[in-house]
């Protein structure tokens, strides 16, 4: 879609159309480049926990078929390729400069064969052949559907009878920074956050929905529920440092019109590569989130 809307990948800001396309400031392609360096970064942190969720989930049968809905670069098709070594997955996601990122990593790791991407608007009312799959998965995609319960009703015709469909959705953009940074403005990140809930109501009305209820209207059998809490520290990883500027750097974006002179002025300096106080160099940044997966059989 085009207006409204991953991860993701993580969040919204700066993800304003993954999974869907689109994107804000620049061209397509520019949207499309930037959007993959925070997806990709998003993929490289928090693998761990992407392959958590993929062990979890309370299958009986491993699938064959796979649907990735809102694929984005494709950090959960290569986490279900990995986890299910005799599937298929067919990715999903408006973006082109998405589905060729991850055509390319596909044929960088030898896994072409059992990859098809699919170019469409997810919010569409009708959807291409995506074929009967035995697992659909949506990881931060369903919340930036403009109508949700459409796109529910879809996944639950698409779905094979017994078949799985595993929402994956965090409870916001992530948190990297201590609460008392930074110096002469403790609080900032938070109240930079703050500072984007607007533009999340208005873009993206659905982050931080309970599924559970949808989905069980939508003819769905919700099987189970898990939180998964996310806090990496940041010597774990130098990709840390690039994930938090990035991603500050997206919240910039839609914050600065309500942040105080004060606060856009420290945070630009977290965000300036040439100032020894860029978030590049810090070394208290930690990664901290919450995923929240819903386990749903098609009834």
């Amino acid at each position: 879609m085009t207006q409204a809307h991953q991860h993701t990948s993580h969040g919204d800001i700066g993800h304003h159309g993954h999974g869907h396309g689109g994107g804000h400031g620049g061209t397509q392609q520019d949207g499309d480049s930037g959007q993959a360096e925070i997806l990709e970064l998003d993929a490289e942190v928090l693998a761990e926990h992407i392959a958590s969720i993929t062990a979890w989930l309370p299958l009986e049968v491993e699938p064959r078929q796979i649907v990735d809905l809102g694929c984005g670069t494709g950090a959960g098709t290569f986490a279900l390729l990995e986890r299910f070594p005799e599937a298929h997955v067919t990715a999903v996601d408006a973006s082109a400069g998405h589905l060729q990122f991850l055509r390319e990593k596909a044929c960088a790791r030898g896994v072409s064969d059992r990859v098809r991407t699919v170019q469409t608007d997810l919010d569409t009312s009708r959807w291409p052949d995506l074929g009967t799959p035995d697992l659909v998965w949506a990881s931060a995609s369903m919340h930036h559907m403009a109508h949700p319960d459409r796109a529910l009703r879809s996944v639950h015709e698409l779905l094979a009878p017994g078949g799985m469909f595993a929402v994956v959705e965090l409870d916001g953009f992530p948190r990297f920074l201590p609460a008392d940074a930074t110096e002469g403005r403790p609080g900032l990140e938070e109240r930079a956050h703050k500072a984007t809930d607007s533009f999340h109501a208005e873009h993206v009305p659905h982050r931080g929905a309970d599924w559970g209820p949808m989905l069980a209207a939508a003819g769905f059998d919700v099987q189970d529920e898990r939180t998964v809490t996310v806090d990496i520290a940041g010597n774990r990883s130098e990709a840390v440092g690039r994930y938090a500027h990035g991603s500050l750097q997206r919240i910039r974006g839609a914050a600065a019109s309500t942040l105080s002179p004060e606060d856009l002025a420290a945070l630009d300096e977290l965000l300036d590569v040439n100032s020894p106080h860029c978030v590049l160099y810090r070394d208290d940044l930690a990664v901290r989130t919450e995923r929240t997966v819903w386990a749903a059989h098609r009834s």
